[in-house]
């Protein structure tokens, strides 16, 4: 297009966004008494005028016309507020999201178009999930804060600082600090998002969702968790089968998540023998579901703690690079048939981890297509085996006669998906 087009376009963009962020703004305050100072037309001219502002600034080379517009903006605002506030208590909420749209507007002009939309549909999310947001913090405890600075600190400053390198000839050329750290962090990253889902959520909506939640967190501790209370409350025990099947279910589904980010050549080849398991818990789950007429019972189903501490990341992390030590040995001396071997011990505490040191020792071209695909899905398989187990033991009665065809279903489709691929 055009030059003169583009700056249409752009402005067209800019425009687009304030309209957007108005709407939202009118949007949660209608019903109220007073009057909004700033709705659609208002944010709309704050990112046009931001649009301007840098225009100007460009065509005259100084960009102080830009700061002097913003300042501008800045000073009708900060008198707007004084009035409001004058009247009722008043947050600066729209105030700032007021400037922020000036801003905007001047990226729109720059040509970050992508960027400028994507901060207009951040900000408008933000600013509608408000309630939920704040009902997130009402629930966070000063355990969670700390997780949560724990995770930003391995992820944001240990991660960067590590050595991107190997840290020797076979086996050792395997173990590098940085992807190591990496995976931690994935992993510690999908736990911790689960555990947000169910703390925004509330586990009160039911022993489904949550199982589905948990199972982004840890599919285990739902099991142990579910298997213990349909002890002292048999009568809930096909809820209890439900959540337990639906968390195995999305166990089966984050693999192809981690895979998605370790070494996505290995989703096409897992997604039969994973979808065969994700279809059948599916089915089997709503069988449970309809068949057994499971409502939700109002009552917190699962006492879920943070899934992230820095001695589990560690260990984590430790247990990662060993089994990716233990897997290459095992390639180097006793071929595949090692690598079988230790996926199936791997698989007895992890699947995460095995799948992990699968897709990088693929990715490297240290093992085969189909013999990684192998002993992920025998990792997967004794570790469902393993989580059964624990419901067997653990469970009533009656949540063992509900989950026991559940885990022969998903162990039989997977299997024969498996063997029918390879």
């Amino acid at each position: 297009m055009s030059e003169q087009t583009y700056l249409f376009y752009r402005a067209g963009v800019a425009l687009a966004i304030g309209l957007l962020i108005g709407l939202q703004r009118e949007y949660a305050h209608r019903g109220k008494e007073e009057e909004l100072y700033a709705g659609v037309r208002t944010f709309a001219m704050l990112t046009l005028g931001g649009f301007v502002a840098a225009l100007l600034s460009d065509v005259y080379g100084h960009f102080t016309i830009l700061v002097g517009f913003l300042l501008a903006a800045g000073a009708l605002i900060v008198l707007a507020y004084f009035f409001e506030a004058k009247r009722t208590f008043y947050g600066i909420t729209t105030e700032v999201t007021a400037l922020f749209s000036v801003l905007i507007g001047a990226l729109c002009y720059a040509g970050y178009l992508g960027f400028a939309v994507a901060l207009g549909v951040v900000a408008t999310a933000l600013l509608t999930f408000k309630v939920q947001m704040h009902g997130l913090a009402r629930h966070l405890s000063r355990e969670d804060i700390y997780a949560t600075l724990k995770f930003a600190i391995v992820s944001a400053v240990v991660l960067p600082v590590l050595p991107n390198t190997s840290l020797g000839p076979p086996p050792l050329d395997v173990l590098n600090p940085y992807k190591i750290w990496l995976m931690v962090v994935l992993i510690s990253g999908i736990s911790y998002t689960g555990y947000l889902a169910i703390k925004l959520v509330g586990p009160r909506r039911g022993v489904g969702l949550t199982g589905i939640l948990g199972g982004l967190s840890s599919s285990t501790a739902v099991t142990f968790s579910f298997s213990r209370q349909s002890r002292q409350a048999t009568w809930l025990s096909d809820a209890f089968a439900l959540g337990t099947i639906l968390a195995w279910t999305i166990m089966f589904a984050r693999i192809v998540v981690i895979l998605a980010a370790a070494d996505p050549s290995l989703i096409v080849p897992l997604l039969r023998p994973v979808g065969a398991a994700v279809v059948t818990g599916g089915l089997y789950s709503l069988w449970l579901y309809v068949g057994h007429r499971i409502e939700d019972t109002g009552e917190d189903q699962s006492a879920f703690t943070n899934p992230f501490e820095l001695a589990p990341a560690i260990k984590f992390g430790v247990f990662y690079a060993l089994i990716l030590l233990v897997s290459r040995g095992a390639q180097m001396y006793f071929g595949d048939v090692g690598i079988y071997i230790s996926s199936i011990f791997a698989g007895l505490a992890d699947v995460d981890a095995i799948s992990l040191s699968m897709a990088q020792l693929h990715r490297e071209a240290a093992v085969s297509t189909e013999v990684a695909v192998r002993a992920i899905v025998l990792a997967m398989v004794t570790n469902t085996l393993v989580k059964g187990g624990i419901a067997f033991v653990l469970g009533s009665s009656r949540l063992r006669r509900a989950i026991v065809p559940g885990l022969v279903l998903m162990l039989v489709t997977v299997l024969g998906a498996t063997y029918w691929l390879l």
